[in-house]
C-alpha cells in the first residue's frame, strides 16, 4: 500500500521531468503517450489504493524522510491516507486522466506539446501533494506548486500578450490568498509547535478556547488563503480570466481540482473552524455572496468558457456553503460531482471550440446540436447535472444535501441564497446551451463545423464523464461522514422531504423561466436589455458587478501613480549624495595632479593671487 501511494504521485513527476528534460526532442506523438500514460498509471495506483484500504475512519501514514530538522521544526515529507485523500485522489488521477486523454484530441496540431504535457504532469504531482502531505508544509509545498502550474497553462497561448496577463493576474491574486495561508502556519506553529495536521487537530481544543483569538485569527488566515485557491469573492477576480488557457486546463484546473483546494483545506482542518464558529459562519456568508455574484455575471457572459467560469464559482460557493454550516461530508460530495458534470461541460466546450475553428462566442455559433451530437449529448448531460435535474443527475443529490444541511442548521439565509442560486443556475444554463447548439447558425464556423471522429480521445472522456455525471455518479460517492463531526442533519429528517420539494421546485422554476424568456419572450427580453434599466443591469452583470474596476480605482491605479511619483526615489537620492560628493571632489584632485609644471605654478600663482584678495578685503586688511 505505501509503494501504491508513492507511486501515484512519482508517475506524474517522472512524466514531467522527462517532458522537461527532452529538450524538444519529443514528438507530439510521444509527448502524448507520455503526458497521458503516467496519469493514467497515477490512476491505476489509486484504484489498488482504494481497493485495499480497510475504510472507515482509518487513516494510513507513511513517512519517507525528514524534511528539514532545526530544533523542535522537524516537518517529515510523509504521506497520510484516509478517506477524504483517497477521494481527492480519485478525482484528482481519475478525471485527470480523462481530460489527458481528451487533451490529446483537442492539442493536436498545437505548437508546444511537450511543454503543455510537463506542465500538466507536474500540476497533477502538485495536488496529490497537496491532498497527501501529512503536514501543513507540505500541504503548502503543493500549494505554491499547482499555482505554479495554473501559470504556466493559463499563459499556454504566450504569443497574446492578453493570454500572459491573464496568467500574470491569476498568480498575483492567488498570491495574495497564499500569503495569508502562510501566515497562518506561522500562527498555527507558534501557538501549537507542529504544523502535523493530525497533531493540530488533537491539541488545538486542548490549548485553544472556542471563539478564542488566537483560534479565530488562525481560522480567519487559513480562509484568506482559501479564497484565493477557490475563487470566491473578493478574491475571485482571476478566474474567468483564466480561460484564455487551452480547454483542457480549464476543465482539469479551474473546474475539476485547484479551485477545489479552497474547500478540501477548510474541511482537512475542520477542528480548526469549529473552534472559530463567527469565522466558520462567515465562510458559509461568502459562499452564499460568491454563488449569487457568480450566478447573475454568468447571465450576461457571451463567450461560452467564461460562462462555465462564472457556474464554477457558484458552485464552490455552494461548498462553502456546506462548509459554513459544519456539513463538511456535503461540501465533499459536492465536490466530486462537480468534478464530474463540470469537467464534462468544458471538455463538451474544448469539442465545440475546435470543431468550429476556435470559434466560442455564442453569439457566432448555434444551430450545432445536430452536426455535433457527442459534445451535444455531453453539454446536456453535464447541464442537467449542473441545474440539478431531479433523481436523474448527480448535481441532484449533492447540492440537495447542501440545502438540507444549511435548513437543518438553521440557517434561512443560507438556504434561501442557495435556493435562488438554483432558479439563476437554470436560467444561465438554459441561456447556454440555446445559444451554443439551437437556433440559425452566427458563422460560417457554425455552419461547417469539424466533429471529433476519435472514439479514444473523443468520444470516450465525453461517455464516461456523461455517465458519471448522472445519479450513477452519487453512487460511487462513499460518503465520509465518520471522518468529520456530525453535520447539523445527521441526526434529523424533520422537514427533509419539504425541502426536497423546494430543491426540485427551484430547479425546474428556473428552467421554466428560462424556457419562457428565452424561447417565448425572447425579443422582448433583448428589447429591454438593449436600453434603459435593463441595458445597464446587463452592463453591470456583464462586467461581474464591477470588481474589477473597484480593485483598478482602488489599488492598481494608486499603485501607479505612487510608482509615478517614486521612479526617482527621494530617499536614495539623499543617501547617494555624500558619494557622489566625494566623486567630484576625487576627479577634481585627479585633474589637478597631472604632472606638469606650468599647471602647477599657474595653481600657486591663482591661489596666492586668491589669499592676497581675500586679505584685502578683510576688515583692517588695507592697513
Amino acid at each position: 500500500m505505501a509503494m501504491a501511494t508513492v507511486l501515484s504521485f512519482l508517475f506524474p513527476l517522472a512524466g514531467a521531468l522527462i517532458l522537461a528534460f527532452s529538450a524538444g526532442r519529443l514528438g507530439a506523438r510521444a509527448s502524448a503517450v507520455i503526458g497521458v500514460g503516467s496519469v493514467g498509471l497515477a490512476a491505476l495506483a489509486t484504484v489498488f489504493l482504494v481497493m485495499t484500504h480497510p475504510g472507515g475512519g482509518s487513516a494510513t501514514s507513511v513517512t519517507l524522510w525528514n524534511w528539514i530538522a532545526v530544533g523542535d521544526f522537524q516537518p517529515t515529507i510523509g504521506l497520510a491516507i484516509d478517506g477524504l485523500a483517497l477521494v481527492m485522489m480519485s478525482v484528482i488521477t481519475g478525471v485527470g486522466f480523462l481530460i489527458h486523454l481528451f487533451a490529446a484530441w483537442y492539442m493536436t496540431g498545437e505548437e508546444g506539446i511537450t511543454r503543455f504535457y510537463a506542465w500538466m504532469n507536474l500540476f497533477v504531482f502538485s495536488m496529490l501533494l497537496l491532498v497527501l502531505g501529512d503536514n501543513l508544509l507540505l500541504l503548502f509545498l503543493g500549494w505554491e506548486g499547482v499555482g505554479l502550474c495554473s501559470y504556466g497553462l493559463i499563459g499556454y497561448y504566450y504569443q497574446t500578450s492578453a493570454n500572459g496577463q491573464a496568467a500574470f493576474k491569476a498568480f498575483l491574486v492567488t498570491r495574495i490568498g497564499d500569503v495569508f495561508l502562510a501566515l497562518g502556519l506561522f500562527l498555527i506553529f507558534m501557538e501549537l509547535g507542529t504544523l502535523d495536521i493530525a497533531t493540530i487537530l488533537a491539541r488545538a481544543p486542548e490549548l485553544w478556547e472556542q471563539g478564542s483569538v488566537s483560534a479565530n485569527l488562525a481560522a480567519l488566515l487559513v480562509l484568506g488563503g482559501a479564497l484565493g485557491k477557490s475563487a470566491q469573492v473578493p478574491l475571485h477576480t482571476w478566474l474567468p480570466d483564466a480561460m484564455a488557457g487551452p480547454t483542457p486546463v480549464s476543465a482539469l484546473i479551474h473546474a475539476a481540482t485547484m479551485v477545489t483546494a479552497g474547500v478540501y483545506l477548510i474541511a482537512r482542518l475542520n477542528g480548526l473552524f469549529l473552534l472559530a464558529p463567527d469565522v466558520l459562519l462567515l465562510v458559509g456568508v461568502i459562499g452564499a455572496v460568491s454563488l449569487l455574484v457568480a450566478a447573475f455575471a454568468a447571465l450576461a457572459q457571451t463567450d461560452i468558457k467564461r460562462v462555465l467560469a462564472y457556474s464554477t464559482m457558484s458552485q464552490i460557493g455552494y461548498m462553502f456553503v456546506a462548509l459554513g454550516v459544519g456539513a463538511f461530508d456535503a461540501a465533499i460530495f459536492h465536490l466530486v460531482t462537480h468534478a464530474f458534470f463540470k469537467a464534462l461541460l468544458f471538455l463538451s466546450a474544448g469539442a465545440v471550440i475546435i470543431s468550429c475553428h476556435h470559434e466560442q462566442d455564442m453569439r457566432r455559433l448555434g444551430g450545432l446540436w445536430r452536426k455535433l451530437p457527442v459534445a451535444y449529448g455531453g453539454f446536456i448531460a453535464g447541464s442537467a447535472a449542473l441545474v440539478a435535474l431531479p433523481l436523474v443527475s448527480a448535481g441532484f443529490f449533492s447540492k440537495d444535501e447542501i440545502l438540507w444541511q444549511a435548513m437543518a442548521a438553521d440557517q434561512t439565509g443560507l438556504l434561501l441564497a442557495g435556493l435562488l442560486g438554483a432558479v439563476l443556475t437554470g436560467l444561465y444554463t438554459v441561456r447556454l446551451v440555446l445559444g451554443t447548439f439551437h437556433g440559425e447558425p452566427g458563422s460560417d464556423h457554425a455552419r461547417h463545423p469539424e466533429p471529433g471522429t476519435s472514439l479514444l480521445t473523443h468520444h470516450l472522456p465525453l461517455v464516461v464523464l456523461a455517465v458519471l455525471s448522472s445519479f450513477i455518479g452519487a453512487w460511487v460517492y462513499p460518503g465520509l461522514g465518520e471522518l468529520f463531526p456530525a453535520a447539523p442533519g445527521q441526526h434529523t429528517s424533520a422537514g427533509h422531504t419539504l425541502l426536497q420539494v423546494l430543491a426540485m421546485g427551484a430547479a425546474i422554476a428556473g428552467l421554466l423561466l428560462a424556457a419562457w424568456l428565452f424561447l417565448w419572450r425572447r425579443d422582448w427580453l433583448a428589447d429591454k436589455v438593449r436600453q434603459g434599466p435593463g441595458a445597464r443591469l446587463w452592463t453591470l452583470w456583464h462586467q461581474a458587478w464591477g470588481f474589477d474596476a473597484l480593485f483598478d480605482r482602488m489599488l492598481v491605479q494608486p499603485w501607479q501613480l505612487a510608482v509615478k511619483y517614486l521612479r526617482v526615489d527621494l530617499v536614495n537620492l539623499v543617501m547617494n549624495l555624500p558619494a557622489v560628493v566625494a566623486r567630484v571632489l576625487n576627479t577634481g584632485l585627479v585633474r589637478s595632479q597631472n604632472g606638469r609644471v606650468r599647471s602647477y605654478t599657474l595653481v600657486m600663482v591663482l591661489g596666492a593671487a586668491v589669499i592676497l584678495v581675500a586679505l584685502a578685503l578683510m576688515p583692517g586688511g588695507a592697513a
